[in-house]
């Protein structure tokens, strides 16, 4: 007897069909059946279900003599099921990796509840992925399981059946089954949570709810929307049957209420001349279940008014003067917008006319994240070496101040592109400090790689280039990189990158103050883990199942986790995405998890364990293209799958000698100049035109502060003084 038994109808899905099993078959809790009923397709569906039944035994496919719609196969797919729960899938929906087991784990944390509620998320044809926005009612605080009593505002959530699991035995005891017509989830929905001894929530996205462009059935025009009646009234006779639900009369009602006017209000749903119709029947069925006295909420009244009245005439006034308002305040914006816009250029070629300011630098980050990076640390550099230079972060764009700031500061520093429309005046100086030593594909390079490059100008890129005055690297590999990609008359300093500047210059108290300040638990080793973002994936879910991975490791391990996607709620993960430093991260940490991202490099100088989890180098390296595969020259252990990380912890391998060996390897080649002054020689060669620089300290000569978990072994060193040699950087190149 599996665990689960995933029901899938299918009509009409051929081409998302094959997404929707792979997501089944390919989750990590292996324990299931996936009964795929086709519903008598005309398109491929059903062809394409047979050849996954030939590859996986655990396929059962069922084709349906006739078309019986989405509630008719689903009853048919529940005949054949012998899972302990029962999970439907739309044919064009996904499960999020690991969803099965998560759902499986959070099921036995509460005690096999007769129903399980999870969430989902909208994923358009955009590639755009939205979580749904009533999330915060799956909160998982408070007791579980419950009854819907204790946690009404669960009819908040979109009353459908495909986010949720439900025990089968309990469906089969009380005999619920799909009826037949459109919005078949409504009389199931209601029902199953009104009749269920025991619910629990998961407050995480197991489901991917696609949002089609086309082809969506209840956005196509049709008398069929006229179900929706049929469907309360079923709804409506479960509670007359059952004297102990009539306290969720008024309750429905107002879902009712809010349902009808939602298709009522839909352009896309209701034939043309079939909406005095429908308003005639949603009058009738407010008069018949309406409760006396039952409080409707003030937002509400206007929509009640209009049902209860039959308001037609009313509905299609208020209808146009919505629309009317719509389109006079998109124009109003669009003149407002229009107007500023030509304000802002005047300003600008104003500021282009004033004098030059020779002491002021003004810096921007990626992502408008205003102290940090290689901006934040160079911005640091310059008042402690040229203090008579007055530095400020870039105003927001698209204000006076912002364009006033680019028409006369002298000096211009930023870690991405810088403003397409900026006029370089004679005297001003950009340095493009960069991001980081690249590993995946950057500049000109990308011209071959349309899934990385998106809709990358590049004779824009080579516009912006012919006005940088230096480039900052880190290494020779940095350095040769970035005059290919990035060809033009620029400097290149390589001098290290001032971000790294920290890692030489922490103490241990550096270390606990920023632990304390993450919340990150005494004696516990905390594992940063900052995955890169998949320029083919249209979702960035996470390639690790964080809590699997700490469930295995056991108490002592924390995460501090910066991915792409959402962050487990769990304690032992720290969601550090909005964290404005990585490299307090860094230093928090006591070792880095990562594939593909920069911030391998920076971390090396830490020389601290690194591991990497590359388990789809061959998709990422075809999609955004590599300058050296990392598996052959790692900085530590490396694992290909989830499995294979948890045993380099699990034994140790993370920090063993062969992990050393590497990594020393890895600093030694790409770490050369970061030794804590990098900042330093940028701005004595930049404002004040020194060529003696300080000497670079050798790596055997570094002594980085140690994490938290070396301290506890090893006591504290003192801080070692910059040596006198005469080992110099280079210039330029």
């Amino acid at each position: 007897m599996p665990r689960f038994s995933v029901i899938v109808p299918v009509y009409k899905v051929q081409a998302y069909v094959s997404e929707c099993l792979e997501s089944v078959l390919t989750q990590s809790w292996p324990d299931l059946e996936l009964i795929v009923v086709d519903d008598c397709s005309p398109d491929g569906s059903g062809a394409i279900v047979d050849e996954f039944a030939s590859r996986d035994p655990r396929v059962r496919p069922l084709h349906l003599p006739e078309n019986r719609g989405l509630g008719g196969a689903r009853n048919a797919g529940m005949e054949q099921a012998k899972g302990d729960y029962l999970v439907f899938l739309d044919g064009d929906d996904t499960l999020t990796p690991h969803a099965l087991r998560a759902i499986a784990d959070r099921l036995e944390e509460t005690g096999e509840p007769e129903v399980l509620v999870y969430d989902y998320a909208r994923t358009y044809w955009s590639g755009e992925t939205v979580r749904n926005v009533v999330c915060a009612q799956l909160a998982e605080q408070g007791p579980a399981p419950f009854r819907l009593e204790d946690r009404p505002g669960l009819l908040q959530l979109l009353m459908v059946a495909w986010n949720k699991a439900y025990r089968r035995e309990f469906v089969e005891r009380e005999g619920f089954a799909f009826p037949p017509g459109y919005y078949e989830d409504t009389p199931w929905t209601f029902p199953v949570l009104m009749a269920a001894e025991s619910i629990s929530t998961l407050d995480r996205v197991c489901v991917h709810y696609r949002q089609r462009r086309q082809g969506n059935i209840l956005s196509t025009t049709s008398r069929k929307h006229f179900d929706v009646f049929e469907q309360y009234d079923r709804v409506f006779a479960y509670v007359e049957g059952r004297p102990e639900l009539a306290c969720w009369r008024s309750v429905l009602f107002r879902r009712m209420v809010d349902h009808l006017t939602k298709i009522l209000a839909r352009r896309d749903r209701l034939p043309r001349g079939s909406r005095a119709e429908f308003l005639r029947r949603a009058r009738a069925h407010y008069r018949r279940y309406r409760v006396p006295g039952s409080p409707v909420p003030f937002s509400s009244r206007l929509r009640h008014a209009l049902i209860r009245w039959g308001l037609h005439r009313t509905y299609r006034a208020l209808q146009a003067a919505a629309a009317a308002r719509r389109r006079m305040l998109k124009l109003t914006v669009k003149l407002v917008r229009a107007l500023r816009t030509g304000t802002l250029r005047l300003h600008y070629r104003v500021q282009l006319r004033l004098p030059l300011r020779a002491d002021r630098a003004v810096f921007a980050a990626c992502a408008g994240r205003g102290g940090g990076g290689n901006p934040g640390a160079l911005a640091e550099a310059f008042r402690a070496v040229a203090p008579h230079i007055r530095t400020a972060w870039l105003p927001r764009p698209g204000t006076a101040a912002y364009w006033s700031a680019l028409a006369r500061s002298a000096y211009l520093v930023s870690d991405t592109e810088f403003e397409p429309r900026l006029v370089k005046r004679p005297g001003q100086v950009l340095i493009q400090t960069q991001q980081g030593t690249p590993l995946g594909h950057m500049g000109l390079d990308l011209q071959e790689r349309p899934a990385a490059a998106r809709d990358m100008d590049f004779e824009r890129l080579l516009e912006g280039v012919d006005r940088w005055d230096y480039v900052l690297s880190g290494n020779r590999h940095s350095t040769l990189v970035f005059e290919r990609v990035h060809p033009g008359t620029y400097t290149t300093l390589e001098y290290g990158l001032p971000r790294n500047d920290r890692f030489q210059r922490a103490t241990s108290a550096d270390v606990t103050r920023v632990r304390e300040s993450l919340g990150i638990p005494d004696d516990t080793v905390a594992l940063l883990y900052t995955p890169v973002r998949r320029d083919y994936r249209r979702t960035q879910d996470s390639p690790l199942d964080l809590e699997r991975v700490l469930r295995r490791l056991g108490p002592r391990y924390v995460v501090l986790a910066r991915p792409h996607g959402p962050v487990p709620r769990d304690t032992r993960i720290i969601d550090v995405t909005g964290h404005p430093s990585v490299e307090e991260l860094a230093l928090a940490s006591d070792a880095l998890i990562t594939d593909y991202a920069p911030l391998m490099f920076d971390y090396a100088n830490l020389d601290r364990p690194i591991v990497l989890h590359a388990p789809d180098w061959e998709a990422y390296e075809a999609a955004r293209g590599t300058y050296f595969d990392v598996r052959a020259f790692p900085p530590g252990a490396v694992a290909r799958s989830e499995d294979e990380l948890i045993d380099i912890f699990a034994t140790g391998h993370w920090r063993g000698s062969r992990s050393t060996q590497l990594r020393t390897a890895f600093r030694e080649r790409f770490c050369p100049y970061d030794d804590g002054r990098a900042g330093e020689r940028v701005v004595r060669h930049v404002v004040l035109g020194e060529r003696g620089l300080p000497p670079v300290v050798p790596l055997a000569d570094r002594h980085p502060v140690p994490s938290a978990a070396a301290a506890r072994t090893h006591p504290p060193q003192a801080t070692v003084p910059q040596p006198a040699g005469h080992l110099t950087v280079t210039d330029s190149l």
